[in-house]
């Protein structure tokens, strides 16, 4: 972690290259309330651009056309569909990673938030709604384009810092006036926007004796019972909030069904993979391991050259979720035999 200068160096520093009282004490009060944030010292343009080991037409680029730093490509949603990602460039992404260590990194999230947080995972998300009677699952609708420019520039100016250093730091982590989803910034930035968020819902959710996580753009509420009514006064507080809800994927179960929660079963006492994607996975495993991995391919006319390493990695995480379970350990092995054979 980085280690930030006292204000009292900060002084002796202006002292000693002859900076009239008055404009030192200026300076120290700025510093002071960055100090007050624990986070860095930058004074201006030229002074961020030193920090960031940038040269400043490249700096100023990036502040004055961030989009043209990225590049933008499609991915298959699991589910269907298509998701839009910007993948900014090794200079924009520098900058970005500058801003997560030195800043970003130092501050603290809501503790129902399990997405992009260290120590925590979708196994510390899921395992929270371990058990439940009622599980409802909710989905932000296009979570990081919708929040907008000027609640990061809000977030850097409460930290301290003025308003021009907060436009630049804000335009290196956004994109057609939001967060774009790839950039390095956006799930830690979207954490601490939505901090507020994740504090009345969690408020609603104690209301009614539930229990709330939140990962990423899904947002999980588990307990005895969820009355329907529930589900309208979360949409009410998104709204209220500035965002909204992606009704069509909203999903009430109750009862003994199937209750997944990021991509984990959390049905019984333990955390499990659901019995679906283990019967799935079984079943490419046996084909694999008894016709052959060209064979198994051609049949089902995958032209990923990746599939088996694909299908290692799955097997391998089906032995983290459930460590005790001897299927997917023999099925691994057979596998990388084939791979290293």
């Amino acid at each position: 972690m980085l280690k930030l200068p006292s204000r009292t160096k900060w002084r002796n520093h202006f002292r000693d290259r002859g900076l009239p009282s008055e404009l030192i004490s200026e300076y120290v009060a700025y510093i002071t309330g960055l100090c007050e944030s624990d986070v860095p010292v930058v004074f201006e343009f030229n002074h961020l651009s030193l920090l960031l080991g940038i040269e400043r037409s490249c700096l100023a680029a990036m502040i004055k056309a961030p989009d043209s730093f990225y590049r933008t490509f499609s991915v298959a949603k699991r589910r269907g569909g298509e998701r839009r990602i910007s993948a900014p460039y090794p200079s924009l992404l520098h900058c970005q990673k500058w801003i997560y260590q030195s800043i970003l990194a130092r501050k603290q999230v809501h503790s129902c938030a399990h997405g992009f947080v260290p120590e925590r995972s979708i196994f510390t998300n899921a395992q929270v709604h371990l058990g439940c009677r009622a599980l409802l699952k909710m989905d932000l609708e296009d979570y990081f384009p919708s929040i907008p420019v000027n609640w990061v520039v809000n977030f850097f100016r409460h930290l301290g810092y003025a308003g021009n250093v907060a436009f630049f730091l804000s335009s290196l982590c956004c994109k057609d006036g939001g967060l774009p989803q790839g950039a390095a910034t956006s799930p830690p930035l979207s954490n601490l926007l939505v901090i507020q968020l994740d504090e009345r819902l969690a408020g609603l959710a104690k209301s009614y004796d539930l229990r709330y996580t939140r990962y990423a753009d899904d947002l999980a509420f588990s307990g005895g019972y969820i009355p329907h009514k529930f589900i309208k006064i979360v949409e009410e507080i998104v709204c209220d909030f500035g965002l909204s809800v992606n009704q069509s994927k909203t999903k009430l179960c109750v009862g003994q069904g199937r209750k997944v929660v990021t991509g984990l079963s959390v049905s019984g006492p333990v955390l499990k993979l659901p019995r679906s994607v283990k019967r799935s996975l079984r079943q490419q495993a046996h084909y694999v391991k008894q016709y052959g991995i060209l064979s198994h391919s051609s049949k089902l006319r995958n032209r990923n050259p990746y599939y088996l390493e694909s299908l290692i990695g799955k097997l391998a995480f089906w032995i983290q979720v459930e460590p005790d379970n001897d299927y997917p350990k023999a099925y691994l092995t057979a596998l990388r035999g084939i791979l290293n054979g």
